[in-house]
């Protein structure tokens, strides 16, 4: 079990983390939830309603990971650039509306899935020389399986990584690249992905 998931009876997984997987993952999940930052709601954190009827941003984020983490829905990646100049308007119209009425759900539903992983780490005693097993529900199961995503998303936009072979590359970098650090915790967080998602495949 260290170092991958593996299912437990009743559809959940289960993984060994000791203390310093522990405060990596949880320290990735808070810096992801502050780059996703507060709903739309927070200004006004009494009102219920303030969330729920708050319209999003129609313009793509800046920073280069929320691109990532929140695309446009039509167009695509260099598809607006293929477009005629009337078809790349429409699409950029269209993409306009579209986050206006969806990003701010999308965000909402990235922070929970970060929060899930950070309370379940929380609710875990501390870790001895062995470590600790983390057993998750298959809902905990799915939220961690999607932050684990959206984590990698964001450290391989940072290590400018767009294809397969840029990770093959990342695997020959000397010890003493700065980069080290985040490829490692990019491809152990991969490892940890794919064995969660072979556990939830029926």
């Amino acid at each position: 079990m260290p170092g991958h998931f593996e299912p437990i009876p009743g559809g959940g997984a289960a993984v060994a983390l000791d203390e310093v997987e522990i405060s990596i993952i949880r320290s990735l999940a808070v810096q992801l939830m502050e780059l996703i930052g507060p709903g739309p709601g927070a200004d006004a954190p009494d009102d219920p309603l303030a969330e729920l009827f708050a319209e999003g941003p129609s313009e793509p984020p800046s920073d280069p990971v929320l691109q990532r983490l929140f695309p446009d829905a039509y167009g695509g990646p260099g598809g607006v650039g293929q477009a005629t100049e009337g078809e790349a308007d429409e699409q950029r119209a269209h993409s306009a509306e579209f986050r206006r009425f969806t990003e701010n759900d999308l965000r909402a539903g990235k922070r929970e899935d970060a929060l899930a992983v950070i309370r379940s780490l929380d609710a875990l005693t501390s870790a001895g020389e062995g470590g600790v097993v983390l057993k998750l529900s298959p809902e905990e199961s799915l939220r961690w399986m999607r932050a684990l995503n959206d984590l990698r998303l964001a450290i391989g936009t940072r290590l400018d990584i767009t294809d397969e072979e840029d990770t093959d590359l990342l695997y020959r970098l000397p010890d003493e690249d700065p980069r080290k650090p985040m490829v490692m915790a990019y491809l152990w967080l991969g490892g940890l992905q794919e064995t969660l998602v072979e556990t939830l495949m029926p």
